[in-house]
Order: C-alpha cells, then sequence, then structure tokens
C-alpha cells in the first residue's frame, strides 16, 4: 500500500490545505524532475518497508494536482516502484488510482489518457466539487461544468471503468436546489465512486483568510446538515453504498486503497510532505520541501491507538466489533449509547447509523 505526493498545482483553490507549491514559481520543468528523483531515490531507499505493506496491493497518487505532471515524469515514478514491487510486464497493482483535474483531462485528451492507461493505472479520482460555474469560480477552481462532463466523457472513451467524483456541499450561497442539481448532473454520469465533502476552513488557506477578515462566514449546521441528507438521500435511491462518512460507491466497488487506512493497514509514503504508518505504532512524515526533504517520526501511545481504532472504525458502515469497543471504551459508556440509539448493534458489530452521520466526531468524542 502505497501513495505518493505529488506537490506541484497550476494555481491554488481557496479551501486548500494540502502541501503544494506552485508551477509558474517553484521552477517549473526543473522542479518535477528533482522531485520525481527524489521520489524515486527515497523509494529505494525504502524497498524494504514498501515491500512488507504490499498485503494491500494499491498505489495511490495524490496531491497537490499529479495530472500537472509530464507523461514522461510519472512514467519515471511509476516505473521505479513497480520495479520495486517486481511487477512485470503489463502486471499492475490490484487498485491503482491517480487523481486529476478537469481541465488537465480535457487538454490532454485520449492521447493523455491512454498514456495513464499504459502505466498500468485502473482509477481514476476527479475533482469536480461543483457542476454550478458560480460555485467553481468562487472556490478558484480551473475547470468549468461543461470541463467536467468533458472529461468524464473522455475517461469513459479512454476504457477507464472505475472512475470517482469528489463534492463540496455546505458552502455559503449553495442552495439546496443548486446542489441537488450538482447531484443529479453527477448522477447522470455515473461513476462507480463519490465522495461528499462538507467545505471546511483549513489553516493556511485562502479561505481561513477570508474568514478571519470577515469576507466569507461559514454555513450554518443546519444547512450543512441539511445538504449531507439530501446527499443520502439521493445517493442512495440511486443504488449507491454509503461505506464511509464521506464516501458512496456502487457495490463492490469501494476505494480498496483508502478502505485500509481506516483499517490502520501499514502504508508507504512518499514525497514532501507525505505520511506513513509503519507497523501498529510508528508514524512518519516528511518534510514539506521541494526539491528535498527529510523525514520524522513518532511512536503512538496505548491512548493514541484506542483513539484512532475507535475513531476510524466509526466512520465506516462496517463499524468495530461489541467486544472490541467495550474494552476500549467501557461497557456502560457502550450500553449507554446503545441505548440513546446514537450507536447500533448488529449481532456482534457496532456501528453509528446513517441518520446519525452527520454527528459521528460527536458521538465519537463522547465514546471516547
Amino acid at each position: 500500500m502505497i501513495y505518493v505526493h505529488v506537490p506541484f498545482c497550476k494555481s491554488f483553490c481557496i479551501y486548500c490545505g494540502f502541501y503544494s507549491e506552485s508551477l509558474s514559481r517553484c521552477g517549473g520543468v526543473k522542479a518535477v524532475e528533482q522531485w520525481a528523483e527524489a521520489v524515486c531515490a527515497e523509494a529505494l531507499s525504502r524497498k524494504d518497508e514498501i515491500l512488507s505493506s504490499i498485503g494491500t496491493d494499491t498505489l495511490y497518487i495524490g496531491g497537490g494536482t499529479p495530472s500537472v505532471l509530464p507523461l514522461s515524469v510519472l512514467g519515471q515514478v511509476v516505473n521505479r516502484i513497480r520495479e520495486i514491487c517486481g511487477k512485470k510486464g503489463e502486471e499492475t497493482f490490484e487498485e491503482f488510482t491517480v487523481e486529476v483535474n478537469p481541465d488537465d483531462i480535457v487538454k490532454g485528451g485520449l492521447p493523455y489518457l491512454e498514456g495513464l492507461r499504459k502505466l498500468g493505472i485502473n482509477r481514476i479520482s476527479m475533482g469536480v466539487q461543483s457542476f454550478d460555474d458560480g460555485i467553481l469560480r468562487w472556490m478558484g477552481r480551473r475547470h468549468s461544468s461543461s470541463d467536467a462532463e468533458k472529461a468524464v466523457e473522455l475517461i469513459r472513451e479512454a476504457g477507464f471503468t472505475n472512475l470517482s467524483l469528489d463534492l463540496i456541499s455546505g458552502i455559503k450561497g449553495l442552495s439546496d436546489e443548486m446542489w441537488e442539481d450538482t447531484l443529479e448532473k453527477t448522477l447522470s454520469l455515473s461513476p462507480e465512486h463519490i465522495s461528499a465533502y462538507q467545505l471546511s476552513v483549513e489553516e493556511g488557506s485562502v479561505l481561513d483568510e477570508m474568514v478571519s477578515t470577515g469576507k466569507y462566514s461559514e454555513a450554518d449546521d443546519a444547512q450543512c446538515e441539511r445538504q449531507y441528507r439530501i446527499l443520502c438521500r439521493k445517493l442512495s435511491d440511486a443504488g449507491y453504498v454509503h461505506y464511509e462518512v464521506s464516501n458512496f460507491s456502487k457495490p463492490g466497488k469501494e476505494a480498496i486503497h483508502n478502505s485500509a487506512y481506516w483499517r490502520r493497514a501499514p502504508y508507504v509514503g512518499l514525497g514532501p510532505g507525505a505520511h506513513s504508518l509503519v507497523g501498529e505504532r510508528e508514524r512518519r512524515w516528511n518534510s514539506e520541501t521541494v526539491p528535498s526533504y527529510s523525514s520524522s517520526n513518532e511512536i503512538l501511545s496505548d491512548e493514541d491507538l484506542r483513539v484512532e481504532r475507535v475513531m476510524l472504525s466509526l466512520r465506516t458502515a462496517k463499524g468495530i466489533s461489541e467486544e472490541e469497543l467495550v474494552r476500549l471504551c467501557g461497557r456502560n459508556n457502550v450500553r449507554r449509547m446503545l441505548n440513546e440509539g446514537s450507536i447500533i448493534s448488529s449481532g456482534s458489530v457496532i456501528r453509528i447509523p446513517e441518520d446519525h452521520f452527520f454527528t459521528s466526531d460527536s458521538i465519537i468524542r463522547e465514546l471516547l
């Protein structure tokens, strides 16, 4: 299970808090090539760790914006990782995802998408966020709603059969009608997977500055909950499985890579700003510097493990075994919350019911 962080963007969305650098300001092609060399060197130096983490056979390339990379540079990194993992010929990972922006897909067209397929990529995750052009402009997105539709058409034409689309709700000024229109357009494109998030104010983002200077006020809880319930209803009616608080899929199309995170499976993060889980207790992270970077680590305490296990498990529809939850949170605490209905028992498993997913954070805090 491997994650590669691509820290480059052509422009920045107002809400983004992930580490990224502007291509035009950090050295352009030279910086990208230096990044690739650094990631390849890191992968080779962590070969033993990579080989011990491939019980979940996935590779995920995220960012930033991976689709700004030339195919030759992306191929340099992918081929080094394939070599380390012993992939031969056309053999690829069970799930090999790359994140893309719609405008990059439209500009690159079929030749770019065919290049991705030749690298072994079998899943596309595309940041659409909205099908309302006004909302897209406000977010600072580089694409239009028609670009997103065209990109999906090209992705299908190129032969990709596993597509995930990202959406954002809970935006001040996003009416319920606008949100329903975005969901209906999304469903008309029939993606295998949908990730839908509530807009959050990330420290250091443009949106954070807008809030602090009074240029933006966050949507109230009533709007956010209402739009979340609209999301759950419409996707359920369309046959999608709500398998994690923010994630929905057609049956059998759950994200293998992200599901492993929620199980706390070990993974290797490569590139500046990437994080890793080594074994059960060691977290490692790389500094946010291009092209060279260093790593730091921490050893998780018993309390850290308890919190992570409860928090991650209860974000999913699979939940956690009653025996384990009782051991981690106490029998009386679990019984009380079962009686309140904020958690439910299904056989030997306890989970948060979908109609309480919106308040899952507070439920988990109360349990802990």
